[in-house]
């Protein structure tokens, strides 16, 4: 199972990466297209693969510890009452992403179902980056219970182990 999960974390990354990478190339395309004469719509569809990166990445993010995490108050608390209040926080954060992935596979199934499309000059499914959303925070609710259950078992949970420390 850790394999399973440890896998999807790294898909869901490497999507990430390849989302910021074709915003690079839509860009290229954007500006060969303007030097050789023809206007090619790039804004849209960066956007979109932006949108896609930034949810499809909170995962990976999470499990390498380079989240931003203010912990004034759980450094200050022992070890019993810091891990309890690391599971709390895993747990209502595990339910609000999922919350929020619930809605949002609604409105993406939603625009699905009214056949919604951008209003850019290029008129793409709005579903198609909807989705993408829609996968990462389903992604990150499950990270972020993985990390619950490390809690529970007594291990360190990865944003922990991973932590890079950089502002502290």
């Amino acid at each position: 199972m850790r394999a399973l999960l440890n896998g999807l974390y790294l898909a869901s990354g490497v999507f990430a990466a390849l989302f910021l990478a074709l915003i690079g190339v839509s860009i290229l395309v954007q500006i060969g297209g303007r030097a050789l004469g023809f206007v090619v719509d790039a804004t849209e569809f960066s956007g979109f693969c932006l949108a896609a990166s930034t949810f499809l990445g909170l995962a990976n993010a999470l499990r390498h510890g380079t989240h931003v995490r203010v912990g004034l108050l759980v450094q200050a608390l022992g070890e019993r009452a810091r891990r309890i209040v690391e599971l709390v926080v895993c747990l209502i954060a595990a339910g609000v992403v999922g919350w929020l992935c619930w809605c949002a596979a609604l409105y993406t199934r939603q625009t699905y179902d009214f056949c919604d499309i951008s209003p850019g000059l290029i008129a793409a499914p709005l579903w198609i980056p909807q989705t993408g959303m829609t996968l990462g925070l389903a992604i990150m609710a499950v990270a972020l219970l993985d990390d619950a259950w490390q809690h529970l078992r007594g291990a360190t949970a990865s944003y922990i182990a991973n932590d890079q420390g950089a502002l502290e």
